[in-house]
């Protein structure tokens, strides 16, 4: 195989390095057991797990997951809590929206599907709150279905073995699910077998600064490798800050909330970030998101907790 130009994400792929049944072997034998993987876990319990491992650490999820599925193991069981309980029960997973749309999505999951979470991708992108990405890891990990399923583990992966370029750049979701789907075998257990052995070796092997290639399946075939693992030259990438933002002052007014018995004075708000008009704007975007309530009496605490 001739070496590939550097830097050519969004080219068509080259017949290379993917071989579906290794890299499943590899799996098999390599990946990581996690609860969510386990199979007496449902597509509820895959669901919930998609939705927290969104931009956190698994060794973050992993303690509340099983919180979770052990308090509330059936969507009718979120969906019977109070926005206040599912928001206590997020702790500081982050992006507390996302345990504000699971809390929606199970409602409509038990109201509308039998208290089970439907399989087909556009009924689960039909969901509050569920997106590409979480409808068809659903589908591919807990329902066994074809569906090609792009993070930015995956998306370095193919960058790499199959562009030969450094890293995958700035997301392009139509051309992501395009490279992927032309790699996936076409029957849906190695194909959903194939996905998640693709994210496990972003994940674990195929890392952004220190990739293990010894240790890759894809050792021998890597169009990267053979290119001489070129650096990417691509356009700068984005990258998010948190320190000093208004994400990092609504976690810390949350965290306040969370840890009261119940609404709280704005003084214990205000205490918690000197630059006023940061707070303010925060606690405000807070009140519109619906994740705190104000009494009253001028209090402020989690939805449903006065």
């Amino acid at each position: 195989m001739r070496n590939p130009e550097p830097n050519t994400v969004g080219a068509e792929p080259r017949e290379a390095a993917l071989d579906p049944d290794e890299l499943i072997e590899w799996f098999t034998a390599e990946g990581r057991d996690l609860p969510w993987r386990g199979a007496d876990v449902d597509g509820w319990g895959v669901l919930v797990s998609e939705t927290m491992l969104q931009q956190t650490p698994v060794n973050r999820v992993l303690p509340i997951w099983r919180e979770w599925l052990e308090r509330w193991p059936r969507p009718s069981d979120l969906a019977a809590a109070s926005q206040g309980e599912v928001l206590r029960a997020w702790g500081k997973l982050g992006y507390p929206r996302r345990a504000m749309r699971l809390h929606e999505a199970a409602a409509v999951i038990a109201s509308e599907h039998g208290d089970r979470v439907p399989s087909d991708v556009d009924t689960l992108l039909a969901l509050p709150g569920v997106g590409t990405y979480t409808a068809r890891a659903v589908a591919a990990f807990a329902y066994g279905k074809r569906a090609p399923v792009v993070d930015t583990n995956v998306r370095r992966v193919v960058a790499r073995a199959i562009h030969g370029a450094g890293d995958a750049g700035n997301p392009s979701p139509k051309r992501d699910l395009a490279d992927v789907d032309a790699l996936l075998p076409a029957d849906d257990l190695r194909a959903s077998g194939m996905s998640a052995a693709l994210m496990e070796l972003g994940q674990t092997v195929c890392t952004v600064r220190s990739p293990a290639c010894e240790s890759c399946p894809l050792h021998h075939g890597c169009a990267w490798r053979a290119a001489g693992k070129p650096a990417y030259d691509g356009p700068p990438k984005k990258v998010q800050r948190f320190a000093g933002t208004d994400r990092q002052v609504r976690g810390l007014l949350l965290d306040v909330l969370r840890g009261s018995a119940g609404p709280v004075p704005r003084a214990s708000l205000d205490a918690v970030w000197s630059e006023a008009g940061q707070r303010d704007r925060a606690l405000d975007s807070l009140l519109v998101d619906g994740l705190v309530e104000q009494t009253e009496d001028g209090r402020f605490g989690l939805p449903g907790e006065h």
